[in-house]
């Protein structure tokens, strides 16, 4: 009977021992084959459907979600699912995956935040939630949700509309680029706080109701355990974890690869600690999960090791089978379509979960003196459900608490709470620009009694010698020197994107990524290394530009925006090797520089690294490096010879100004040759002209005169003979 699932048990036992066998393997390496190929062809199917929403800024857990619920309303998908063996797998997958998810979900939040004085956030956040609280406990009894009618099960339902999902909006607010904004960070500050006492509320009530049984009140004796067992966890994560995780981090350092043993050791630790409870007391896995990572210490190698390989896992193979779950328990011809009942439930559902948030937030908000879009706007991406929401949707079902029909309303409610948040960012940042003061964010108008800020990017550490060099010819005078903002460009993939936790300050998230995070330390190292040996005038800040090939360009360019800087430093999308030729690098990054290039807001730079990273230092006593500036006219030029007026103060650098001339007597020789014709200035063209002669004649006057500068003149007939002149330079 075992084995029922293999084919005819009766050929089977008529078969000799060996051949028996190799037939059970045969049918189970196919099996196997055939789920996985089934598998990779449902997330190729979520990566082409979320190529296609791209570009309505949709998240993955929208393509993810439409993809489960087709494939898992196939009839073929269902025939092969209604075995109970099958069933019973993906139980245990969607258990197990939200396991994880939760407590990764508590290693990321801080539960000092409950005991610290409120904070503009926190006030936001709790008038969100007791508004929502009270909308719900109103109006849930009126829409007859369980099967039974239960005051503790609305009372449950109120809180988990109160909550969000901060997990999810962390990843949207990231996509769509306000991650550090200020209102991005207020947003994810409040949905930490939000998810944070949503969940711990439904712990308790777990303790106090059975879910399973009808939100039936607990015995003192069931209570008394589950609080004891909960409470010995709680202190076994909050003491023994730290000791325990710092001398695996003693044990295995940074730069080093982490202990296989160590790696076996910590696993079981947290799988002792989060089973403490549930095998000994019968509380619920995925709570005490969370409440165990919530006291575990988020700071050590181990513990971003756990976040980023566990995000990983979650994100790549878990929310696929996810969905694929929920689309086969969710028969969608159960969901009654044309009754008035399901509709009923799924729009008061998603208005609750709206305009509880955006009542509360928008009190709030008056109170604490924002303006009311941006209020409204915080309340609605407050109002996001995600997973853990989807989850309990479902085992409600499965346990008869509710109908399959009511569980679908819940489920549709959860993904509409998502699919609005693009507009609502997309009118946060068009009111952010309508408020934004325009200001020249140039080289040329830069206040020479204020400091010069650059946003110098690196693709990595291959960039640094180069970056060193460029800041130190740039430095200026120590008053007021220059403040420089090195930043990486990383590109967003999936596997990146699953170590993403919350940081703080302008960080408003960091990556785990141990590739990404080793390259960030060497970069910080070789740049730190210049500074506290001859850094003086100059300020550094550690910025990430985290993005998709495709949208990189908006990174740098929001970050130039919110910097105020004046200069934008890319690097070349090819790097110079050893025998001077330059190796084929990222051919995405060239395109990011040409987007930079159209739609900064400020003067963009573009550094080709043809020998400047390999000299060693660069002297303040003697000559070191030969530098020319080609001015032919226009604003570019203009600010390239606004840079040059800083290089030209610097003692290791010789400076040659080249300034291009139109030789007017050979264009009237020309003139005659051509039958007459003759070049017509427009006024525009004029005007520039102009400005070029008056900007030239002030850098003269300036440097050139002084001494501190060399300068020559090119005569020029047409523009061919520019490219030879150029190359006659070298």
């Amino acid at each position: 009977k075992r084995m029922a699932f293999l084919g005819n048990t009766t050929e089977l036992t008529n078969l000799s021992p060996d051949a028996r066998c190799r037939t059970v393997i045969t049918n189970n390496v196919t099996t196997i084959a055939l789920y996985m190929l089934s598998f990779f062809f449902m997330v190729f199917l979520c990566n082409f459907l979320h190529a296609l929403l791209r570009p309505l800024s949709q998240p993955r857990i929208i393509s993810e979600a439409i993809v489960g619920l087709f494939l898992g309303n196939l009839p073929v998908t269902r025939r092969r699912m209604n075995n109970q063996e099958m069933k019973k797998t993906l139980n245990y997958i969607a258990d197990v995956g939200m396991i994880c998810h939760m407590f990764v979900l508590g290693l990321e939040m801080d539960p000092k935040i409950l005991i610290q004085r409120p904070s503009r956030e926190s006030k936001m956040a709790y008038a969100g939630m007791f508004s929502t609280f009270i909308l719900a406990i109103l109006v849930t009894p009126l829409l007859n949700i369980p099967t039974l009618s239960s005051l503790k099960f609305n009372l449950s339902i109120s809180v988990i509309l109160f909550g969000t999902a901060s997990p999810l909006l962390t990843r949207l607010i990231t996509d769509l680029k306000i991650g550090k904004s200020d209102i991005g960070r207020f947003v994810l500050s409040s949905g930490i706080q939000s998810d944070l006492v949503s969940t711990i509320l439904l712990s308790l009530g777990y303790i106090t109701f059975d879910p399973l049984n009808g939100f039936v009140t607990r015995n003192w004796r069931d209570i008394l355990r589950m609080t004891s067992t909960q409470f010995i966890e709680t202190m076994f994560a909050a003491k023994l974890s730290p000791i325990f995780m710092n001398w695996v981090n003693d044990e295995n350092p940074i730069g080093k690869p982490m202990k296989g043993s160590h790696l076996v050791l910590s696993t079981a630790y947290v799988v002792l600690v989060c089973g403490c409870s549930p095998m000994v007391a019968g509380f619920s896995s995925m709570l005490s999960a969370f409440l165990a990572g919530l006291f575990m210490p988020r700071e050590g190698r181990i513990s971003k090791m756990m976040i980023s390989r566990v995000n990983y896992f979650l994100s790549s193979i878990f929310y696929p089978l996810f969905f694929l779950w929920v689309g086969a328990e969710s028969e969608l011809s159960k969901f009654g379509a044309s009754h008035i009942g399901p509709w009923a439930r799924l729009y008061f559902l998603f208005v609750i979960a709206i305009v509880g948030k955006v009542v509360g937030t928008l009190v709030s908000g008056l109170m604490q003196g924002f303006h009311w879009p941006e209020s409204v706007a915080i309340g609605l991406l407050l109002s996001i459900k995600g997973h853990f929401h989807v989850y309990l949707a479902i085992i409600a079902a499965n346990n008869g608490t509710i109908t399959v029909s009511t569980s679908m309303a819940m489920i549709f409610a959860t993904f509409l709470t998502i699919i609005y948040t693009p507009m609502v960012v997309a009118n946060i940042i068009e009111r952010a620009r309508k408020r934004s003061p325009t200001q020249l964010m140039t080289l040329q108008w830069l206040d020479p009694l204020h400091e010069l800020r650059i946003l110098l990017c690196l693709h990595g550490p291959q960039n640094v010698p180069s970056a060193i060099n460029f800041m130190e010819i740039s430095r200026g005078p120590v008053e007021p020197g220059i403040m420089v903002y090195v930043t990486e460009m990383v590109e967003l993939t999936d596997r990146i994107a699953a170590t993403l936790a919350r940081g703080e300050g302008m960080d408003a998230l960091t990556v785990t990524d141990q590739a990404v995070m080793d390259m960030r330390e060497e970069v910080t190292n070789g740049v730190q290394a210049y500074l506290d040996e001859n850094g003086e005038g100059i300020s550094l800040q550690r910025m990430l530009a985290l993005a998709t090939i495709n949208n990189m360009h908006q990174d740098v360019c929001i970050l130039a925006e919110n910097l105020v800087v004046s200069l934008i430093i890319l690097p070349f999308h090819k790097d110079q090797q050893a025998d001077g030729k330059l190796k084929p690098g990222h051919s995405g990054f060239r395109h990011v520089n040409r987007k930079v290039l159209r739609h900064a807001p400020c003067s963009v730079g573009i550094l080709v690294d043809r020998g400047l990273g390999s000299i060693n230092r660069i002297s303040r006593s003697s000559v070191s490096l030969n530098a020319a500036v080609i001015f032919i006219g226009g604003k570019d030029d203009r600010e390239a010879l606004a840079y040059a007026g800083r290089l030209a103060r610097h003692p290791g650098v010789k400076l040659t100004v080249i300034r291009f001339l139109f030789d007017s007597n050979e264009d009237s020789v020309s003139t005659t040759r051509s039958g007459g014709r003759t070049r017509v200035k427009t006024t525009e063209q004029e005007a520039e002209m102009k400005l070029d002669d008056e900007y030239f004649a002030e850098f003269y006057d300036r440097h050139v005169a002084a001494g501190h500068v060399a300068y020559m003149e090119k005569y020029l007939v047409n523009s061919g003979e520019t490219f030879s002149t150029l190359r006659s330079l070298e």
